[in-house]
């Protein structure tokens, strides 16, 4: 026994140095910095050409492990540099990977390790509907913009839930989001100026509207749930 909680603390002590040494290498390479434009980011992409699509790819799959800018923000910038498909293709493979990567890291190093990246009452707030309205909760959560729905893939690697029925609930929740950020990006190129307008004001409506009632739609989505029988 005693040999499994040293085992299972070196493990997770080396999962963490290795978070925080992709979290250094980012910073290093000015990732971060460039990070607070979407402008930036094409930049930073375009700099590393003719490996753009790999640095692209990898940009993605960290933003899922480590979430230092949301995987759309990244997609839209892809669709912009690479077109619609090859950005939402590279970035649906990242994030399905990073979602399993979490998963599994959720699950193999338990609860010490997800409340280092989610707080103790956000879990709580999300256990007993996880545990009533699991497949429910999970593809909901996975497809509307406002949930942390990279953080509840660490959360779903604490539950009895099998690996291959998340992995499903994500592959189909999860890449449509991604897929209008790609072709929000990619369509910046071909459309005309009242399209790209009309559009980019649907886009800020829905942002706000999710800014400001994301939390209310949240709750009742959760109260509802937990009500069902």
């Amino acid at each position: 026994m005693q040999k499994k909680k040293m085992i299972w603390a070196v493990t997770l002590a080396g999962t963490l140095a290795l978070l925080a040494g992709l979290a250094l290498l980012l910073g290093s390479t000015g990732f971060f910095e460039a990070a607070r434009s979407q402008e930036g980011l094409r930049r930073y992409i375009e700099r590393y050409t003719p490996h753009s699509h790999l640095v692209f790819f990898a940009l993605q799959l960290s933003s899922v492990i480590l979430a230092p800018i949301p995987s759309n923000v990244i997609a839209a910038v892809g669709g912009l540099l690479f077109g619609t498909l090859p950005a939402f293709f590279l970035t649906a493979g990242a994030v399905l990977l990073g979602s399993a990567i979490v998963f599994a890291l959720g699950r193999a190093l338990g609860r010490p390790f997800a409340e280092r990246f989610i707080s103790r009452g956000r879990l709580e707030k999300y256990a007993e509907v996880i545990r009533r309205k699991r497949n429910t909760f999970f593809f909901l959560a996975f497809l509307f913009p406002f949930f942390p729905d990279d953080l509840l893939c660490i959360a779903a690697g604490l539950t009895d839930i099998p690996f291959s029925q998340f992995f499903l609930l994500a592959a189909l929740a999860r890449p449509w989001g991604l897929l209008a950020a790609s072709a929000l990006g990619g369509s910046a190129l071909s459309m005309p100026v009242w399209g790209m307008v009309l559009l980019g004001a649907a886009a800020l409506a829905l942002f706000l509207v999710a800014l400001k009632y994301g939390d209310r739609f949240e709750a009742a989505l959760m109260d509802r749930l937990k009500k069902e029988k």
